[in-house]
C-alpha cells in the first residue's frame, strides 16, 4: 500500500508534491503554509484567521464574486482553515480544471487587496463566529484549557482572537503578517487525485516561482505552565477538561502516544468510556486525545456531566490515567492499533484527506511518510512503549484544568493536582 507521491523543490524553496489516484477524475489541490495563530503577537491575535477569511474577498484580478463564480462555474469549491501552526487554502474540481484551481489559489494568496469595505463586513462575521464559540461550552472550554497550559504566549491564545483585537485589526496587520510568514521555504503546493506532477510543477513555477526565498523567522519555544481556569455559568452540564504535557510530532514515542490515548479514551471500548460512563454513569461524554506541536504537546481528557457528579468524577478520571502506568492487556493494545490503522487507511480513500496528509507531512517532516511505514510504526507499539509513555505523562508536570458550568462541586485545584504526584 505504498504512497505514489512525487516531490519537487523549486529554486526558491517551494515544495511541490502530488499523489496520483488512478480512476479518480477529480483533483484536490491546496497550499499549506507553516504559519498560524502561534506566529502572532498579542496585539494582532486573530490575524492569521482573519487573513484566511480575507483571502477570498477580492484580488487585483478578481472580485469576491468572481472568485466564487469562477470555481463554482466548473462545479468546484474553495475552502481554507487556520490552526495554531499551519494555514491551508485548497480547492477541489475536475482534473481538467487544475490550472484554474491553482491560478485562483495563487491569486488569493499573492494579490489580495484586503478591501476596506470587505474587511468591515468580514470583521463582523468573525465577531459572530467568536460569539458562537463563546455560546458553545464544549467548544470554548478547550480555548480556556490551552490558555491555562500555555499562558502569556502565542500557543495559548485563541485562534479566532478576541472581539477587541478583531475589531481593531487593520489592513496593514494582514499584509504585514503575510509578508513576514508566507515565504516559499515554508509553503507547500500539494495535489491528490487525477493529477500529473509535471503539470503541477509547471503551474507552481509560473505562479509561485518568484515568492520570497527568505525563510520565515523561527517561532519561540513553547513553555508549559499549567494551573486552573474556572467559569461558573448557568448551564445544564458541567464541562471539565484537563491536560498534561505530552509529546511533539518528532518524538520517538509519537505513535505509542496515539495507541496510548486510544486505549485510554479513544472510543466506546476505551477505559474511560467503560469506567466513567458504562460502569458508573458519571458522564454522558468522556474521551481523551493527544495534540502534538513541533516542540511540545498535550494529552487532554474531557468529560461532560451533571454538577452533582463532579466530586466523584475527577478522582475516577485521575485514577484511570494513573492506571495506564500498570499492566495493559495485549487485546487492548491490538484493538487500539487496529482502530488507528483502519481509520487511517479508510481516510486515504478520499483525495481531500490525502491532500491534507501531503501538505501537513511535508511541513512537519519535509517528506511524505509512506503508509506502510506508518502502519509498521503503529504495529511496533508494545506494552513497554505504552508504559514508558504513561510514565512520561504522569511525571511530567502539574495539570492544566479548565471547567465551566455548575462547577461548585468540583474539588480544589490543589487537591486535584495532588492526584498526579
Amino acid at each position: 500500500m505504498s504512497n505514489q507521491s512525487i516531490v519537487t523543490t523549486l529554486p526558491n524553496g517551494l515544495r511541490v508534491v502530488s499523489e496520483a489516484m488512478p480512476q479518480v477524475k477529480t483533483v484536490s489541490v491546496g497550499v499549506w503554509v507553516a504559519a498560524g495563530a502561534r506566529d502572532e503577537t498579542p496585539e494582532i491575535n486573530g490575524v492569521a484567521h482573519m487573513l484566511e477569511h480575507m483571502a477570498f474577498k477580492g484580488t487585483r484580478r478578481r472580485s469576491a464574486l468572481d472568485i466564487a463564480q469562477e470555481i463554482e462555474q466548473v462545479g468546484g469549491h474553495l475552502n481554507a482553515f487556520t490552526s495554531r501552526e499551519q494555514t491551508a487554502y485548497y480547492a477541489r474540481a475536475m482534473s481538467s480544471d487544475l490550472t484554474l484551481s491553482v491560478d485562483i489559489l495563487a491569486d488569493i494568496l499573492r494579490n489580495s487587496t484586503f478591501d476596506a469595505e470587505e474587511m468591515e463586513r468580514e470583521r463582523e462575521v468573525i465577531v459572530q463566529e467568536i460569539g458562537q464559540a463563546e455560546d458553545t461550552p464544549d467548544d470554548i472550554i478547550f480555548d480556556h484549557l490551552q490558555a491555562t497550559a500555555f499562558p502569556e504566549q502565542a500557543l495559548g491564545r485563541a485562534i479566532l482572537g478576541s472581539v477587541e483585537r478583531v475589531q481593531a485589526m487593520r489592513r496593514e496587520d494582514l499584509q504585514g503578517f503575510l509578508d513576514r510568514n508566507y515565504h516559499a521555504p515554508t509553503m507547500v503546493l500539494a495535489a491528490a487525485g487525477g493529477v500529473e506532477h509535471e503539470q503541477l510543477v509547471e503551474l507552481a513555477a509560473k505562479l509561485f516561482g518568484d515568492v520570497s526565498a527568505v525563510p520565515s523567522e523561527q517561532r519561540p519555544t513553547a513553555r508549559y505552565d499549567g494551573g486552573e481556569s474556572r467559569h461558573e455559568r448557568d448551564l445544564e452540564q458541567a464541562h471539565v477538561t484537563f491536560a498534561l504535557p505530552a509529546l511533539a510530532f518528532h518524538d520517538p514515542d509519537f505513535y505509542a502516544l496515539q495507541v496510548y490515548s486510544t486505549i485510554l479514551g479513544g472510543g466506546m471500548s476505551s477505559r474511560l468510556f467503560q469506567e466513567v460512563r458504562e460502569k458508573r454513569g458519571l458522564a454522558y461524554s468522556v474521551y481523551a486525545y493527544p495534540t502534538s506541536y513541533r516542540d511540545t504537546g498535550l494529552l487532554t481528557i474531557y468529560a461532560g456531566t451533571g454538577g452533582e457528579k463532579l466530586d466523584e468524577l475527577t478522582p475516577v478520571l485521575a485514577d484511570e490515567l494513573a492506571r495506564m502506568t500498570g499492566p495493559i492487556d495485549g487485546v487492548e493494545i491490538e484493538r487500539a492499533r487496529n482502530q488507528l490503522k483502519v481509520g487511517m487507511v479508510m481516510s486515504l480513500e478520499s483525495s481531500s484527506a490525502r491532500l491534507e496528509q501531503l501538505g501537513r507531512q511535508m511541513l512537519l517532516h519535509g517528506r511524505v511518510l509512506d503508509v506502510d511505514e506508518i502502519l509498521a510504526a503503529v504495529d511496533a507499539v508494545d506494552e513497554t512503549a505504552l508504559r514508558r509513555v504513561a510514565e512520561r505523562i504522569m511525571r511530567s508536570a502539574k495539570p492544566a484544568l479548565a471547567a465551566m458550568g455548575p462547577i461548585g462541586g468540583l474539588e480544589s485545584y490543589s487537591r486535584f493536582a495532588a492526584r498526579f504526584g
